[in-house]
């Protein structure tokens, strides 16, 4: 008996080896290739795929198993993008799509083309089979997550919400394997982060490059980076990590479990997370004890003898669930200063799944009580956003359950927006089977 459904599972793994060959990289995004590809395999089973295009090369693909109509529909959800690459940093060509040891090499291997690649490999083998669920099965491909939505699900919500809208959503944000204190935990995203990406801005009086200034625009800027950088912002307690937290705890050794607990505290956690010997882990939990707030892009001046009147950096906002936009920019303005003006870009709120429990989530447990019996499933929060700013406005239940099975070696953190981005070709083979799984107990009849 074969451990997985090989048809399946290399349809899944032909179809993800195919997509990290497109180059998607947002911006400019170019979706539609990869759309397109998409759409093909789609139709070859019979089904109506659309490729809707929000801009010029900004494709979107959604497509639909037809049910009874006894229970509302599920969707599942990938985008197609993926964030820039520096080739002379990987190993392997970032769009390369090749198999080196045990792994398939490419942005967005796990970020996150390997769900776009199984959620198809799983819909149009149950349309080849015939099946007539009691829920439509949906499948949306959707193009720009990686700059904040506005051209895929963002998008399709707005302006086409019948083709999206559906009970329960799956898409990226969990489904993954970490170690915590030796033990191995499997992850269901019920919450995230929000995002508030602002642009901060200093001016001075500009001057010759011979007259040093002490308040040029550029000092006045550096000076506040400096003080967010090393300080940070406040940190907040939320109800979404402590449910994480304890969750992981109530599976460890006695002793062990407060000293986890504290890891969830906004006032004991930044001493614990020094204990932690891990840097990947450090960061993830640190981003969970409050708002957070990355510099990412610096801009001033164009000639080297002329003080600029003007500096400006982006900075990348994190909010956490229970925290308000009013309250990060407050936050963000005490570190930086009065003297700092700030405008927002783009802002979308945390999300929370409420209730959590629900007839899926029961089922994402069954399934991996049966697929990983070691590992337990906890409810995650992510960092970061998703596809579920959107489908959630359409009143969606999201969960973030694209799942992988990752050796301790390959941290899933790591592999997201980071250099040499690989899956492995057997734990994307369980992760797979696990999906399948999932969908069918949730769509039979």
């Amino acid at each position: 008996m074969p451990e997985h459904d090989l048809e399946l599972t290399e349809h899944a793994f032909r179809l993800c080896q195919q997509l990290l060959r497109i180059d998607t990289t947002n911006p400019p995004g170019n979706e539609l290739p990869a759309a397109e590809l998409l759409a093909e395999e789609l139709s070859a089973a019979g089904l109506e795929p659309q490729v809707l295009l929000s801009a010029p090369g900004r494709g979107n693909v959604v497509a639909r198993i037809r049910g009874t109509g006894q229970k509302a529909p599920l969707l599942l959800t990938a985008h197609l993008d993926v964030v820039e690459s520096d080739p002379s940093c990987w190993d392997y060509p970032p769009f390369c799509g090749e198999v080196h040891d045990g792994c398939l090499w490419g942005r967005g291997a796990i970020d996150m083309k390997n769900m776009a690649a199984m959620s198809v490999a799983i819909i149009t083998r149950l349309a080849r089979e015939g099946l007539k669920p009691e829920r439509d099965l949906i499948f949306a491909g959707v193009a720009d997550e990686e700059a904040g939505c506005r051209f895929g699900s963002l998008w399709l919500c707005e302006n086409h919400t019948d083709l999206v809208r559906s009970e329960f959503a799956i898409g990226e944000g969990g489904g993954f394997n970490l170690q915590v204190a030796g033990k191995s935990f499997f992850t269901v995203q019920v919450a995230e982060k929000g995002v508030c990406w602002v642009r901060a801005r200093a001016t001075g009086e500009p001057g010759h490059g011979s007259m040093p200034r002490e308040d040029s625009a550029v000092v006045q800027l550096s000076e506040a980076i400096v003080r967010l950088g090393k300080g940070g912002l406040p940190r907040h307690s939320s109800d979404s990590v402590q449910e994480f937290v304890g969750a992981i705890a109530s599976h460890l050794p006695a002793p062990l479990r407060p000293l986890i607990k504290m890891l969830g505290s906004p006032t004991l956690g930044p001493a614990m997370l020094r204990m932690l010997p891990d840097p990947s882990v450090r960061r993830a939990f640190r981003a969970l004890l409050g708002n957070t707030a990355s510099p990412t892009v610096l801009r001033a001046g164009n000639k080297t003898n002329v003080i600029p009147g003007l500096a400006e950096a982006e900075i990348d906002g994190r909010i956490l669930p229970g925290q308000s936009q009013a309250d990060f920019l407050r936050e963000l303005q005490d570190v930086l200063g009065t003297n700092i003006e700030l405008d927002v870009l783009h802002a979308l709120p945390p999300v929370v799944t409420e209730p959590k429990e629900s007839s899926l989530y029961s089922v994402i447990h069954e399934v991996m009580a049966e697929r990983a019996p070691d590992a337990p499933l906890v409810p995650f929060i992510l960092q970061g956003f998703t596809d579920a700013k959107a489908f959630t406005s359409i009143g969606a239940k999201w969960y973030g359950f694209a799942p992988v099975k990752l050796p301790a070696t390959l941290r899933f953190a790591d592999m997201f927006h980071g250099h040499n981005e690989r899956i492995p070709v057997d734990g994307m083979a369980w992760g797979t089977d696990t999906l399948m799984k999932v969908v069918r107990r949730c769509i039979a009849p």
